[in-house]
């Protein structure tokens, strides 16, 4: 399997942040008492401040594995010692910041046993800067390999506040890891949706290539009126946040796929397979947290889920060359 891009660039001004120091609080952990920094740190990436992506930090410590000072553990304490937020202090105030970071996927159960996948920027390298912000365009740009499994055209819809055709381009990408992550993508142009298409790719033909493009997160407020027999009417607004990964370039020609030192069916099987035992674990740490919690759970609860092997798992990929996701 060949080294898999999965890149994003993040840069702007610090929106807002939930950024803290932590200690490990588990005392069987080897790391037990060491200081960590974990949160969410929203970067306005455009001038106008409406496009804010959000990078999350899981566990940032202050000495690397190698023993060198960490210069993102030490940017992310200079953020929370005494960095500007375009919230607090004003667009011209914000600290100015960049990040290296790359997708993943946040995954969880819901309490009916719904997995949830969401795709999020997840650390990095965290650059202050003390210049001026490169362009606009350049900002908030991802780039990623991706095995393509289908695509899906979605219609325009005024009443459901789509107002132009866009091609759902949906397959997996890979971490740093080479852990599989199903997800999908945006394409929005016309020369883009025509290509997409065009592919060809399905679950049992994958086609895998490079792709492209923007993340873009914006905040959208929906109105909702409700009528009276007299007087105004009562307006409730709505706000929520998109997130989109919109692809606008891919590599000319694919990859060849299927090719020893590129992906194999059988390389990609095997990732299919690896995510089902690591989605096994996330629902057992889930039934077990939710059992200790519960006076009445029962031992079946307890054991609900079982972590697959690599004989028993059912995976993403059921035949030979079928690949569902």
């Amino acid at each position: 399997m060949k080294k898999m891009i999965n890149t994003e660039r993040v840069e702007g001004r610090v929106y807002q942040h939930n950024l803290v120091l932590k200690t490990v609080q588990n005392p069987a952990s080897a790391n037990h008492g060491k200081e960590f920094i974990s949160g969410n740190l929203e970067i306005a990436t455009d001038e106008a401040g409406l496009n804010i992506v959000p990078v999350h930090f899981t566990y940032v410590v202050e000495v690397t594995s190698n023993g060198n000072t960490n210069a993102t553990y030490s940017n992310l304490k200079k953020i929370i010692d005494g960095g500007k937020t375009w919230i607090a202090d004003g667009k011209d105030s914000a600290t100015k910041v960049r990040v290296d970071t790359a997708l993943a996927l946040n995954d969880f159960y819901t309490q009916d046993d719904r997995l949830v996948s969401t795709k999020v920027n997840e650390g990095g390298f965290v650059t202050i800067l003390n210049g001026e912000l490169g362009p606009e365009a350049e900002r908030n740009t991802f780039s990623t390999d991706m095995v393509i499994t289908s695509t899906n055209r979605i219609e325009a819809d005024p009443e459901k506040n789509i107002e132009k055709d866009y091609v759902v381009v949906k397959g997996a990408v890979f971490d740093f890891r080479n852990n599989l992550l199903p997800v999908d993508f945006i394409v929005r142009t016309n020369e883009g949706m025509t290509y997409f298409e065009d592919l060809g790719a399905s679950q049992n033909e994958p086609v895998f290539t490079k792709v492209w493009g923007k993340i873009t997160c914006n905040s959208i407020i929906n109105e909702v009126k409700e009528e009276t027999a007299f007087g105004e009417e009562a307006v409730r607004t709505f706000e929520r946040k998109v997130k989109e990964w919109v692809i606008t370039g891919t590599s000319k020609v694919p990859y060849d796929f299927n090719e020893e030192g590129v992906l194999t069916v059988e390389e990609l099987k095997k990732a299919a397979q690896d995510r089902e035992v690591r989605l096994a674990e996330i629902k057992k740490r889930r039934d077990e947290y939710a059992a200790s919690k519960s006076a009445t759970a029962t031992t079946t609860t307890t054991s609900a889920a079982t972590i697959p092997t690599q004989s028993n798992a059912t995976v993403a990929a059921t035949s030979t060359k079928t690949f569902n996701f």
